[in-house]
Parts: structure tokens; sequence; C-alpha cells
């Protein structure tokens, strides 16, 4: 029996096992007894409340009862009486006008495991194992521990994995079929985005001034096996990443990006370090809240030294734009949202250029069962795509 197979029966046992009880409700609405639309708007979007319960480390300390955690006569273990935990469940049927399979159903798309809560004081954790994804065992995607309030400051510490664009524009928590697709586009040979990534992230709130402060040092080269080395990174260099954001009021938030990282040239184990390439982005964004609208915009420029690892390199530039507009009819008590997503990307190497128009449909049927209707028109390669699909939890 192979790898992966192995992987899928194992998790599928551990499901079993817990069912009893998951009961039907999503992890931490199951742990504080809230509704989903406590913390989302609808689910995954994050409103401002779950922004910050996801800052706090996934901890609510108003609502932390000693009868939650097994008593073990020691102040300095915390075990959960109940291991929290959840199932995310996504599936999908595509209709296009172009390509060899005009009609596909991907059901199931994804297939998630989750889970997340308190590991002690001020400490939380949260992970989701990939069980099913495009048809392969993905494993591990996010997976980290959170320190909140470091040395009693509004200094927080996050250690393990995750995506570089958190700061930015959240991919997992969006609503649409299609992605934020300038966060996940590698160019030439580069094996550096701005998704996921295995490091550490410093936040820091300066509350007086609405400032949010996020630095990150990562590895740089996504998730990967650990090599024959048991190295997960695959050359000694290392990328940071800055991001200041500023509220302006109470509707507005602008912030600016920056990020760096140089790569050496692999030829299977083999590394050349005197041919690398020098990854840099930058750019601003802006948060718009209006109420029943809201949008939020990214543009970002990034810059390769030497992106296929040649002799004599020329600089390539890379301009990407994403775009989001969502509408809620009735705030968050709505049963229809609208999303309107506009990508764009163009690049001195063609085969890198996207351009997209989507308009997305949500129906909460339930507070944990949403339905899509989506249109994406791709004005790159003049196709049309249809979307119908659902994403639960519980």
């Amino acid at each position: 029996m192979n790898k992966q197979w192995t992987s899928l029966i194992t998790c599928l046992i551990i499901i079993l096992i817990i069912s009893q009880s998951a009961l039907a409700i999503p992890a931490f609405a199951r742990r504080y007894k809230f509704s989903c639309n406590t913390c989302h708007d609808p689910f995954p979007r994050l409103k401002d409340y779950g922004d910050e319960f996801a800052g706090n480390g996934f901890i609510e300390p108003k609502e932390e009862k000693s009868r939650d955690y097994i008593s073990a006569g020691d102040d300095k273990l915390w075990l959960n009486r109940d291991f929290p935990i959840a199932i995310r469940f996504d599936a999908f049927t595509m209709m296009e006008n172009q390509g060899d399979v005009e009609r596909d159903m991907q059901t199931p798309y994804g297939l998630k495991l989750l889970s997340g809560g308190t590991l002690y004081k001020n400490i939380g954790y949260y992970f989701y194992f990939y069980i099913y994804e495009r048809g392969e065992v993905a494993g591990l995607e996010d997976a980290y521990i959170h320190f909140d309030n470091v040395f009693n400051s509004k200094l927080d510490i996050m250690v393990g994995q995750f995506q570089t664009c958190d700061p930015l524009m959240k991919r997992e928590l969006r609503l649409s079929y299609e992605d934020y697709h300038i966060y996940k586009t590698r160019i030439g040979a580069s094996r550096t985005n701005l998704a996921y990534d295995r490091g550490v992230i410093f936040a820091y709130g300066i509350e007086k001034t609405g400032t949010d402060i996020v630095a990150m040092i990562t590895n740089g080269n996504g998730i990967p096996e650990a090599g024959s080395n048991h190295r997960f990174d695959s050359d000694s260099y290392k990328n940071v990443g800055l991001r200041v954001a500023q509220g302006i009021g109470e509707n507005i938030g602008i912030g600016g990006f920056y990020y760096r990282g140089e790569e050496a040239k692999l030829n299977g184990a083999t590394i050349f370090i005197d041919t690398t390439n020098v990854v840099q982005y930058f750019g601003p964004d802006v948060v718009l809240n209006l109420g029943k609208l809201t949008f939020t915009g990214q543009y970002l420029i990034r810059m390769d030294s030497n992106p296929n690892f040649i002799a004599n390199p020329d600089e390539t530039q890379t301009n990407g734009i994403c775009a989001e507009l969502v509408f809620a009819p009735k705030y968050d008590q709505s049963d229809f949202y609208w999303t309107l997503l506009y990508n764009n990307i163009e690049s001195d190497i063609a085969a890198h250029n996207y351009h997209t128009v989507t308009l997305s449909g949500t129906y909460l049927m339930a507070r944990n069962l949403r339905l899509i209707a989506e249109y994406i028109h791709d004005l790159e390669a003049e196709n049309n795509l249809f979307i119908l699909g659902l994403v639960s939890g519980f």
C-alpha cells in the first residue's frame, strides 16, 4: 500500500474515533457555545471579532473555564477535556467552453481535518490536514503555535507553517472558487511565492495610533518534504518580509508590504551558490469597510534578478493586481452574498500572464453550509467557466 493511501486511511480512522464528540458544528463554536456568525460573515470569511479571536491565538479569555480542562494537579499543564476538531468539505461542478473536458465533477474537491485552541495561558495552536485535495493527500498546510501578548505587550509570535500573504489577503478565507493569483504565482524556475512557507511571524499593534506591524522570516522555498539531509530549506538563504498597516477612522485601512529573498539554483541534490535569484515584492494595499460593501485591493510588483538561473540574466518584472468587492445585503445576517473579484498579472515572462473577472454568488443554506454559483471570464485565454458547488464545515 503506498504512502498516500496509508495516510488517508489513518486519518479516516481518527475521524471515526472522534466523530461521536465532534457533533455537527465547527470546533470553536462547539467549544465556546456561540454561533458561527459570531466570527464569520459568512464562513470562512472573518468579521472583526473573528480576526481578534484568531489574533488572540484562538483563545477567548473570558470564556476559559477550569472545567474545560483535565486537572492533573499541575498548574503548568492545560489539557483540553474534549479535543477540538472540525471537518471542511468542498465539492464543485465546473463547466467551460474550452479545453478537453468541458464538464467536470469535482466532488469532492477538498476535505480538511482542522483543530485549534488553547495550549496554555496566552498560547494557542492551529492546524489543518488536507486529507484530500484535488485527488491527492496533500498533508499539512497551516500548522503553527501562536504566542499572544508576549512579555505582557502587544507582541504576538507565530511559529510554524503559514501563508506569507496572510497579513495582506487571506486566501483560505475567500468566498470564491477563483483564487488570489498573484500570491501563488512562481516566476520562471523560482521556488518563491507568497503562499505557504515555514518560518516565524512577529506581529505588533500600536493601539494609540491604530498601526499594525508584521515582520516575518521564512525559508523561502514553500513547504516541500525534507531532503535526504533532513533539511527543509533547499539553500542557506532566508527570506524576510515587513508589512505596516494603518487604520484611518473605523472604515479605512491602508498598508505597505515588502518581501525579499535569495535562492540558489538546484540541480537534483546539487546547489549552485554562484547562480542565485534575488526576489523582491513591494506594493500597497487598501481595505474599505462601507457596511454592506467591503473592498479589498492589492497591487504588487515582483522583481526577479535571475528567475531561470542562467549565465547572463535579465531582470524580470511582474506586476499583479487583486481586487475584491463583497456585498452583504443584510450585513452579517445576510443569506445571500455577492463577490466581484479581479485578477491581473502582467510579467516579462508572458507565460505567467493571467487576467480574469469573477462574479460569485453565495447562498447560506445553514450557518455551516453554503452554496456557490460562480462565473469566471478569462480575458487572457478567452475562456468562460461556470462553477456550481457547496462548502460545508462540521
